[in-house]
């Protein structure tokens, strides 16, 4: 896969990034070489490798899976103007 000059152009107006006619051609050899890169990737043989999330061996850290209801209630209406029972009361905006 390659990029030519208009799709870096279509890219940068779509991203809102503004681009000089230098900075485009200058993008559309680094945007292939990058993909170049990325196909090379595709190439390597993996079969048999497990994923793995870091190069070095190590637990994930885990938190018992308890349900509860967070006990923040009180604290998430304090700043409200205005509840009720811990509901947030907001004016009628539907007749």
């Amino acid at each position: 896969m390659s990029v030519d000059l208009a799709t870096v152009k279509r890219v940068a107006r779509l991203a809102r990034i503004a681009v000089t006619e230098e900075e485009a051609e200058r993008m559309t050899g680094e945007l292939n070489g990058i993909l170049g890169f990325v196909e090379q990737l595709g190439e390597v043989n993996v079969e048999g490798i497990e994923p793995m999330t870091s190069v070095t061996p190590m637990d994930m850290k885990k938190r018992a899976d308890a349900v509860n209801d967070g006990d923040k209630a009180d604290d998430i209406v304090a700043n409200a103007p205005v509840s009720e029972r811990n509901y947030f009361l907001v004016p009628k905006v539907v007749e």
